[in-house]
C-alpha cells in the first residue's frame, strides 16, 4: 500500500500516470530472512543511458553472475532486447555516443609491461545489434597503451554524432617510459571517429598535462598541467588563436589543486571545487572566461560538495550533490530543480537522483533509494505524461527484514566529533546486541544513510552494525580530513575503538561479542584492531586489505613512480616509507601479528590491482608464524571490487559462518 501511495503522490506531483514498465524483474515471495544471494547478487541495474533521440535505454545489468550490456528499445515497443556479454574483463560503463553508436567502458587487467598486472580500461562500440564493435584509438595502439585508462570521454559533441573528443595520457613511471620516444608520450586532446576507432590530433599538452575541459561542441577551453617539486596546478585557458593563456597556479600537494569541474550552462565561466572557510569545505567557485575574476558559487561551513551535476550532452554543470547524512541534488537549472522538488515530494523518507536523458530533456530516468528500500529506477516520459518503474536493483528482497539506520555521533578521546551510522537488527531493541564494526574503505571515502547490501545483510541476520567516519574520512572538509594525516593504526584507529567503547557504554552492544570486518583501508582498520586493541574484539575480517604499510607503498612506487601525486597522498596518511619505516612497521599489523589473540579470515581477489594479493598473503603467513586463527581464501579472476555475483556471494557466505561461530547469531 505505501509503495502505491507514493507511485500516486508521484503522478500528482508530474501530471503523469504509470504505463506498462519497460523491464521490471520478476519479484520472489516476501521472505523475512532471504539467501545470501539476495544480498550478494549483482545489482541488477546499473549505469542506465538514454540515447539522444530517447529511442533507446543502454544499461549493465547482470548474467550468469557477471555484468553485461543490455540495449533496450523504447520505439518502437517490442524490438528484442540486445544482450552484449563480455567474457574477458569487466563492463564497467555504457554511454551513447549518438542514435546508432553506444559506447562501452571495458576494464582488463593484464600484464603490458612484464612488471605484474596492472588495471586497463579501454572504451569500445558498437551498433544497435550489437555488432561492428571498434575500439578507440584503434590506430595508435602504441600511445593507448601507455594509458592504463584510455576510456574517457571529455566531450560527446553531439552536433558531430560521428566523433567523440578523448585524451590520452602518459601515466605511467619513469621507470617503464625510458625505452619510449617523445612522439609516444603523448598527453594530447583526440577527436576520435567511434564507428571506425581512428583519431585525429587536436591539440597537445605538455609532459606535465593531467587534466582537459571542453565546451560541449569540440572545443578544448582549458587544462591543468602539474608539475613537481614543488607540485603545482597550472591552470591554462586557451585563446582564440590556439596559444595557451596561464590564469592560475595552486598548491597541488597531498591530492588536492585546482579541480577543474566544467562550464557553467551558458558557457561563459569555468566551475571550479575550492577549499574555504574554517572547515575548509569543498565549495564552488566561478571563474569568468570574459576577465578571469572569481566568485563564489556554492558554500557551505559544514560539508563537502561530493560532486557536480552535470548535461550528459554537453558536460555542463547544472547543479550539484551535497550530503549531509543523505545525498542531496541541488540543481540550477530550473527544468530539473522543478523535477527534483516533486520526486522529493513524492518520496519523502527516501533519496531521488535524475540519472540520464535524451537531447530534449522529455524522457528522463530517475532513482530512488533509502536505507530501507533498494533502489528503484523509473522512466518518466515528460511529453506522454507516463511514468513507470523499470527496475528494482535488488527484487530478492521484496518482503525482507531490514535494519534501520540512524546517525550516532560521538566525540573522539581528544574531543573530534566523529560522524557514524548505526543500523540495528529488525525487530530488535538497542541493548546487548552482537556487533559488527564496519569501517569504511579509503580511508579517503565516507559512511551515509543510504542503501548498502552487506550492512542490510549482517543486520537482516541480527548484527547490529556500526560505521563510524573517522578522521581523514571526505565529506566534511579539509581540516578532518588532513586530521588523518600520519595517522594509520593511531589516532584514526582511535576513533573506531572510542566508538565501540561508547556504544559498549551506552549497553547497546554485548562487549563480548563485537567482530570487526572491512574492506579495503576498512580491512587493514579491522585488522588493526585486532593487533592494537586486542581485547575488543572477539573476531576479524578483511577482504583485500592493506597489511604492511612499508611494502603497500614500495609496490605504489614501483607502479606509478616515487614522485607521483597518488604514492604523495598515500604517504600523507601512512607516513614516509623511506624516513619513517619505524613507525610504519608499528601501525603494520602484519608486523605485529604476535599480538593477535582472535580468529581472523582473510579473502583477497587474485588480480587485485588495487591492493596487491601479496597483502594478504604476507598477512596469513604472519599469523600462521606466530601459531594463530587465520583461515584465508584467494579468489581468482577477481579484481579489488568484487567484480562477479559469485564473489561478493562467497564473501557474504564465509562472513556469515565465520561470525556465527565467534559471535553466534
Amino acid at each position: 500500500m505505501a509503495a502505491l501511495r507514493k507511485r500516486a503522490v508521484l503522478a500528482a506531483v508530474l501530471g503523469v500516470v504509470f504505463s506498462t514498465p519497460l523491464a521490471v524483474a520478476q519479484t520472489p515471495a516476501p521472505a523475512d530472512h532471504p539467501p545470501v544471494e539476495a544480498f550478494g547478487t549483482l545489482p541488477g541495474m546499473a549505469h542506465p543511458s538514454i540515447s539522444p533521440d530517447g529511442k533507446h535505454v543502454a544499461t549493465i545489468q547482470v548474467y550468469n553472475g557477471r555484468p553485461i550490456a543490455r540495449i533496450f528499445t523504447l520505439d518502437p515497443v517490442g524490438t528484442p532486447v540486445v544482450n552484449l556479454p563480455f567474457t574477458e574483463g569487466y563492463i564497467k560503463d555504457v554511454q551513447w555516443a549518438n542514435n546508432e553508436r553506444l559506447l562501452i567502458t571495458v576494464n582488463i587487467n593484464q600484464d603490458v609491461f612484464h612488471q605484474g598486472v596492472d588495471p586497463w580500461y579501454r572504451l569500445v562500440s558498437c551498433d544497435l545489434q550489437g555488432k561492428n564493435f571498434a575500439m578507440m584509438f584503434y590506430d595508435r595502439r602504441r600511445s593507448r597503451d601507455l594509458n592504463m585508462n584510455a576510456a574517457v570521454v571529455s566531450d560527446l559533441a553531439v552536433e558531430d554524432p560521428d566523433h567523440i573528443y578523448m585524451p590520452l595520457y602518459n601515466d605511467f613511471s619513469s621507470q617503464q617510459t625510458l625505452t619510449l620516444s617523445m612522439s609516444d608520450l603523448l598527453n594530447a586532446m583526440f577527436k576520435v571517429d567511434v564507428t571506425t576507432g581512428v583519431s585525429e590530433l587536436v591539440t597537445r599538452g605538455s609532459i606535465d598535462t593531467r587534466d582537459w575541459l571542453m565546451d560541449g561542441r569540440g572545443t578544448v577551453v582549458a587544462r591543468i598541467d602539474q608539475t613537481t617539486n614543488p607540485r603545482l596546478d597550472h591552470l591554462k585557458l586557451r585563446t582564440t588563436g590556439g596559444s595557451w593563456n596561464e590564469v592560475a597556479v595552486a598548491d597541488a600537494s597531498g591530492g588536492y589543486g585546482l579541480g577543474l569541474m566544467g562550464l557553467t550552462e551558458d558557457g561563459k565561466a569555468l566551475v571550479q571545487s575550492i577549499f574555504q572557510g574554517e572547515n575548509g569545505t569543498a565549495g564552488l567557485t566561478l571563474r569568468s572566461l570574459a576577465d578571469n575574476s572569481e566568485k563564489s558559487l556554492v558554500a557551505d561551513p559544514r560539508y563537502d560538495v561530493d560532486e557536480v551535476l552535470k548535461d550528459p550532452w554537453t558536460g555542463r554543470v547544472i547543479g550539484y550533490q551535497v550530503t549531509a547524512d543523505e545525498a542531496k541534488d541541488v540543481y540550477f537549472n530550473p527544468t530539473f530543480k522543478a523535477l527534483q522538488n516533486g520526486l522529493q515530494a513524492a518520496f519523502p523518507g527516501a533519496v531521488p537522483h535524475a540519472v540520464t536523458w535524451d537531447v530534449s530533456q522529455q524522457k528522463i530516468i530517475v532513482s530512488i533509494d533509502s536505507p530501507t528500500q533498494p533502489p528503484i529506477y523509473f522512466l518518466l516520459d515528460r511529453q506522454s505524461h507516463n511514468a513507470a518503474p523499470i527496475r528494482k536493483v535488488y527484487s530478492g528482497l521484496d518482503g525482507a527484514a531490514l535494519g534501520e539506520m540512524k546517525p550516532y555521533a560521538y566525540k573522539a578521546r581528544d574531543g573530534l566529533e566523529i560522524p557514524a551510522y548505526l543500523t540495528l537488527p529488525p525487530g530488535k531493541i538497542a541493548k546487548k546486541l552482537p556487533l559488527v564494526v564496519f569501517p569504511h574503505g579509503g580511508p579517503m571515502a565516507r559512511d551515509q544513510l543510504s542503501f548498502n547490501p552487506e550492512t542490510q545483510f549482517l543486520a537482516n541476520r541480527g548484527y547490529a552494525v556500526f560505521q563510524p567516519n573517522f578522521r581523514g574520512s571526505n565529506g566534511y572538509g579539509r581540516k578532518f580530513m588532513e586530521a588523518g594525516y600520519g595517522q594509520w593504526g593511531l589516532k584514526m584507529q582511535d576513533d573506531i575503538t572510542d566508538g565501540v567503547q561508547k556504544l559498549i557504554a551506552d549497553g547497546i552492544v554485548d562487549p563480548k561479542r563485537i567482530c570487526i570486518v572491512g574492506e579495503s583501508y576498512g580491512g587493514y582498520a579491522a585488522l588493526a584492531g585486532a593487533a592494537f586493541t586486542p581485547d575488543l574484539y572477539a573476531c576479524a575480517a578483511g577482504w583485500a586489505g592493506v597489511y604492511d604499510l612499508r611494502s603497500f607503498l614500495a609496490t605504489r612506487a614501483k607502479d606509478y613512480g616515487r614522485d607521483s601525486q597518488m604514492v604523495d597522498s598515500w604517504s600523507r596518511f601512512i607516513g614516509d616509507r623511506w624516513n619513517e619505516s619505524g613507525k610504519l612497521d608499528g601501525a603494520s599489523p602484519a608486523q605485529n601479528a604476535d599480538k593477535i589473540k582472535i580468529p581472523v579470515l582473510l579473502m583477497h581477489g587474485e588480480d587485485d590491482t588495487t591492493v596487491r594479493i601479496d597483502q594478504s598473503q604476507a598477512m596469513e603467513k604472519a599469523l600462521r608464524r606466530a601459531g594463530k586463527n587465520v583461515l584465508f581464501i584467494a579468489i581468482p579472476k577477481e579484481t579489488h571490487y568484487m567484480e562477479t555475483s559469485p564473489t561478493r556471494i562467497r564473501w557474504l557466505s564465509e562472513l556469515e559462518k565465520f561470525l556465527k561461530a565467534n559471535i553466534g547469531d
